[in-house]
């Protein structure tokens, strides 16, 4: 597909809105970096974030809001992290908090976590592309993984040009660097990502030191990290082509495991073998099939090509021993 090129005016930031609604790709800048913008509401669409970056695991992904209330409805605000949103919202600073009951922010975007990371950047194209499409958009940044951020529309095109459907040209972005994460989920805040606000600028406010990440020992729980496990309470066995009494199936494709019969529940990610709604569907999948009430959980093979080596990637994580 050809990949639009908006223009800022009303008029490319209301296409930029149309697209983001209908579940497509558009990359737009922030004040740190350009970000690849989808329905962070929607699997479908975050799927083809991944899809189109190459990312090798479903790290959680960032959704930008459009203010504080915005936020407030998608994860739970405990007192410090209300005082650094009022701080530096907007601005280049993404906070990690646990999910609210309200949050509508796929479980996919959070990579099946309990958690959601939560910004509001103070671009004013980002601002006026959250107020026309009117939901959470889920932006990593719009690059191949593993390639340098893009700070210009150009870099976009470099590396995304007909795998994306628009890109909103914004000029060069200005902090350069990602987003500073601090998780607010525990009493004690934590730097998970240094980045656009410092350090020393969220002590001052907070008026303690802030933890880091390798002072925790927990998983990681934000873009830039190692993703953390999604370890469903049943054991998850991989490679199943044959079921055995009482196990739950997680299938994908046509082709249907012997003893299919008595599978204690059954739910195919797949029937087509389309692995973008494979990976759409895989968390919620896993936890439907953990509440089965089934010890097992016996996953078909899944290719490894595309988006199957990110599907095998998560599942192979949910099967390590604990």
């Amino acid at each position: 597909m050809a990949t639009e090129h908006l223009g800022p005016e009303q008029v490319g930031i209301a296409r930029a809105a149309e697209i983001i609604r209908n579940g497509g790709l558009v990359a737009f800048p922030t004040e740190t970096v350009y970000g690849l913008g989808a329905d962070a509401t929607r699997a479908e669409a975050v799927a083809k974030i991944y899809a189109a970056k190459d990312r090798p695991s479903f790290n959680p992904l960032i959704a930008h809001v459009e203010n504080l209330p915005a936020a407030m409805k998608e994860g739970v605000f405990n007192e410090t992290a209300k005082r650094l949103a009022e701080a530096f919202w907007p601005g280049p600073l993404t906070l990690v908090v646990p999910v609210a009951p309200t949050c509508t922010v796929s479980d996919l975007a959070r990579a099946g976590l309990d958690s959601v990371g939560l910004r509001v950047p103070a671009h004013p194209l980002a601002h006026a592309l959250l107020a026309a499409a009117a939901r959470p958009i889920a932006a990593p940044s719009a690059n191949r993984s593993g390639r340098v951020s893009p700070t210009a529309a150009s870099h976009v095109l470099g590396d995304l040009d007909g795998r994306i459907d628009a890109v909103l040209d914004g000029g060069p972005t200005q902090v350069g660097v990602e987003s500073t994460i601090v998780s607010c989920i525990h009493d004690v805040p934590r730097l998970l990502r240094p980045g656009g606000v410092p350090r020393e600028a969220i002590e001052a406010l907070i008026g303690r030191t802030l933890e880091t990440a390798s002072d925790t020992g927990g998983n990681p729980l934000a873009p830039g990290m190692l993703a953390s496990h999604y370890a469903p309470r049943a054991q998850v066995r991989l490679g199943a082509t044959v079921l055995q009494p009482g196990e739950a199936a997680l299938l994908f494709g046509p082709e249907q495991p012997q003893g299919l019969g008595h599978a204690a529940a059954v739910i195919n990610l797949s029937e087509n073998g389309d692995l973008v709604e494979a990976a759409a569907r895989l968390f919620s999948s896993l936890r439907a099939l953990d509440a089965s009430g089934a010890s097992t959980i016996a996953v078909s093979p899944i290719p490894t090509t595309g988006l199957g080596e990110a599907i095998n990637d998560r599942l192979e994580r949910a099967a390590a021993e604990r």
